[in-house]
């Protein structure tokens, strides 16, 4: 009898075995998930995200192509200017700013337009266009900004509508698999680490490139100041410089008062 029962001992063993085979086999695999199903996982707001990631790499693109000293102040353009300078052609060089426009001639073209008003309003009106320019440079940029705010919100938007369906969902049928919950909430999730990814790009490119237009702004500075130096505006007063017509004239009013009448003009020229 002893023996038989230590034969028989091991059988729930052997029974367990299959059992835990069977256990084994009916769990599901994890399957790793696509990129772009993670991306769906994040729901509606992953189109204007999307959108706007396109419009910041846009805006990246253009701005690496337009904030540099090349375009701002060409080279070609700065040894002609100074050429018609030095040759007091300044005439010639108001249609040089005309004809290629760009950040340096704008500013150049304003003060040549201005030389025959003396250097402070020659001054003025350059430092006014060259804050205008600045100011456009600056607005484009800013959507950069203004992309590096807005999409951590757009993001946590969809992760509170996916939080409050999932929820809904523990609400009605409970919390049968803790799992499945826990899974529900990282995809949810996935909408606000979108956000951040577009987000932190698009901060980081505003402050280079507006370190960057202060560097061309400097750059485009000295370079007319050499153009200016030495400016004979004794020899320009009352010149008027290019082709721009003026509209103002004398009012109406002074000239009636200071009219006179033709038989006293031509006894005093007698």
């Amino acid at each position: 009898m002893p023996n038989s029962q230590a034969q028989e001992s091991p059988a729930p063993t052997e029974q367990a075995a299959p059992q835990q085979q069977g256990e084994q086999a009916a769990a599901p695999k994890h399957k790793d998930k696509t990129f772009f199903q993670v991306l769906r996982d994040g729901g509606i707001v992953m189109f204007p995200l999307a959108a706007v990631s396109v419009y910041m790499l846009t805006l990246i693109i253009d701005s690496v192509r337009r904030i540099q000293n090349k375009v701002v102040c060409p080279p070609d353009i700065i040894n002609l200017l100074r050429s018609q300078f030095s040759a007091g052609d300044y005439n010639a060089a108001f249609q040089t700013c005309r004809s290629k426009a760009c950040f340096l001639t704008n500013v150049v073209r304003a003060g040549l337009s201005m030389l025959g008003q003396g250097k402070e309003i020659t001054e003025k009106s350059m430092e006014d266009v060259m804050a205008k320019e600045i100011a456009s440079m600056n607005t484009r940029i800013y959507y950069l900004n203004l992309i590096g705010v807005v999409t951590p919100m757009i993001g946590l938007t969809g992760t509170v509508l996916g939080m409050m369906s999932a929820f809904k969902t523990l609400g009605t049928s409970g919390i049968g698999d803790p799992s499945a919950l826990a899974g529900a909430i990282g995809e949810v999730l996935v909408a606000t680490a979108t956000g951040l990814f577009v987000a932190i790009p698009g901060f980081a490119s505003y402050y280079f490139f507006r370190n960057r237009i202060q560097a061309v702004s400097s750059h485009t500075e000295e370079v007319i100041n050499n153009l200016f130096r030495g400016m004979p505006y004794a020899y320009l007063a009352g010149m008027h410089i290019g082709d721009d017509p003026i509209y103002a004239a004398i009012p109406k009013e002074y000239m009636a008062a200071n009219e006179q009448p033709a038989e006293f003009a031509e006894q005093q020229s007698a």
